[in-house]
């Protein structure tokens, strides 16, 4: 039996800022309890610890080493709550910097991308290089300054870790964390599926997508990851679906439960987990399509799963779906304790084929972001969630609870063998399984991540 919940304990109700993480997440495996509190999606003294201890502190994903192809190409997001710019500098180095200019602060770089030899903030002139190097201190020797300031070094500063997975890039602003190769674990085999799709590599289709929903972020991380959704909340894009006619190249209809064959989910410790299904909406000849344009030396067990459809989710802000017919890569800004941004993408291999793209196009279009079919259907549930987050009165909820029972799981999963995941969590069911506890590693490591620098 579980505890009762004591929903007037939060510090959002007594009006302090006095919290205790621990008191957030009830995660009892032997009892077979997980449970996250309502504070955690609604009380902003816990977004300012998020926003400290957790983007501003460990690997966060920043963009694409293909965003940059030419020298002193740069592009622009923040860390948190600080702006940093991404730029290749003349001698074609990558490199990621505070963008604020040493003088007084200001943001250098206002725009988002774009392609410059100098950077000047347009407050006093100061210029810097594509590499972050300060070039000139507007009237420096009429300017008095002291006597060490000549000596000094008034550079754009850069963050304190900087790392190139294949070509995904990733920051920290903290230089306490592993090698970024460390912190990924696992989870790189499913990145590398992707990667290996792309010969010449991965780029985002044109188009730059930014949407807000009045809500927690963490509320996307979960439903990227949530099987148990989609039939109820997307129950109008799948009767769409069912009136069109079949396209080869199209994505047709979800796998019946019945033909669904095993679906599951991995998780890999540091908060990132997939949820895959081992059937994709994509047509026998849409993969035959697919699996000619693979790296030549890709082995058939890779061929085999990236033939799969895949959610990734690497913590805390990258998510990755792979349907086969289209791949979107979403990125999360939290803004708010109720406010999410979202950038999303349309990624796709180098050089792909025209009608092969055309289809990729049409049916990333057809899903993904606000002029989809699905992603205004989550918008809403997470604006619904969050409002009835505010019943602090009816105690805890019981979402995060399907799969934690172990009888009737299989006593080993031949997926996890076959890919000698031997460290991963995971689960393997049916559809109507819904599995849950895939959400619960994204939570270990967001307490420990909130409470390793401050134990409550």
């Amino acid at each position: 039996m579980t505890a009762p919940c004591t929903p007037d304990s939060s510090a959002a109700m007594n009006g302090t800022t006095d919290i205790d993480i621990n008191d957030l997440l009830d995660d009892r495996p032997a009892e077979q309890v997980f449970r996250v509190h309502r504070d955690a999606y609604t009380d902003p003294h816990v977004f300012e610890r998020e926003q400290q201890d957790i983007f501003e502190s460990t690997w966060v994903f920043v963009g694409l080493a293909n965003q940059l192809p030419r020298p002193h190409d740069f592009f622009t997001v923040t860390l948190g709550r600080q702006p940093v710019i991404v730029s290749r500098n003349g001698d074609g180095e990558i490199r990621c910097l505070l963008n604020s200019c040493r003088h007084r602060g200001m943001v250098v770089c206002p725009q988002r991308s774009g392609n410059r030899k100098t950077h000047t903030c347009r407050y006093h002139g100061w210029v810097y290089g594509s590499g972050g190097e300060n070039m000139f201190v507007t009237d420096q020797a009429e300017g008095r300054y002291p006597a060490w300031f000549a000596k000094d070094n008034h550079d754009l500063v850069p963050v304190a870790r900087f790392g190139n997975y294949r070509g995904f890039l990733f920051a920290s602003l903290s230089p306490d964390v592993p090698p970024l190769e460390t912190h990924l674990g696992d989870a790189r085999f499913f990145l590398d599926l992707i990667l290996d799709q792309a010969p010449q590599g991965l780029e985002y289709v044109p188009g730059d997508i930014r949407y807000t929903f009045n809500a927690n972020w963490k509320l996307q991380i979960e439903n990227s990851l949530d099987m148990y959704h989609f039939a109820s909340t997307h129950a109008s894009y799948v009767e769409l679906l069912a009136r069109r006619k079949p396209d080869a190249f199209a994505g047709g209809m979800p796998p019946s439960p019945a033909d669904a064959a095993e679906q599951g989910t991995f998780s890999f410790g540091r908060g990132h987990a997939v949820m895959w299904r081992g059937k994709s909406r994509a047509s026998p000849e849409l993969l035959a399509r697919r699996r000619a344009g693979y790296v030549a030396d890709i082995s058939e067990l890779r061929a085999k799963w990236a033939g799969s459809a895949r959610n990734v989710t690497i913590f805390p802000n990258l998510q990755i779906v792979d349907n086969v017919t289209s791949v979107m890569l979403r990125v999360l800004h939290p803004l708010a304790v109720d406010k999410t941004e979202m950038h999303t993408h349309c990624l796709a291999p180098v050089g792909e084929d025209a009608d092969l793209r055309a289809a990729r196009i049409r049916d990333y279009e057809d899903f993904f972001n606000p002029s989809g079919l699905a992603t205004p259907d989550d918008n809403v549930i997470y604006e619904h969630s969050q409002a009835g987050f505010k019943a602090m009165a009816a105690g805890w909820t019981a979402g995060h609870l399907r799969g934690i029972n172990p009888e009737g799981a299989p006593a080993a999963n031949k997926y996890a063998q076959e890919l000698g995941l031997t460290n991963a969590d995971w689960s393997l069911g049916s559809r109507a399984l819904g599995d849950e506890t895939c959400f619960h590693d994204a939570y270990r490591e967001w307490r420990r991540l909130l409470t390793q620098h401050r134990p409550g």
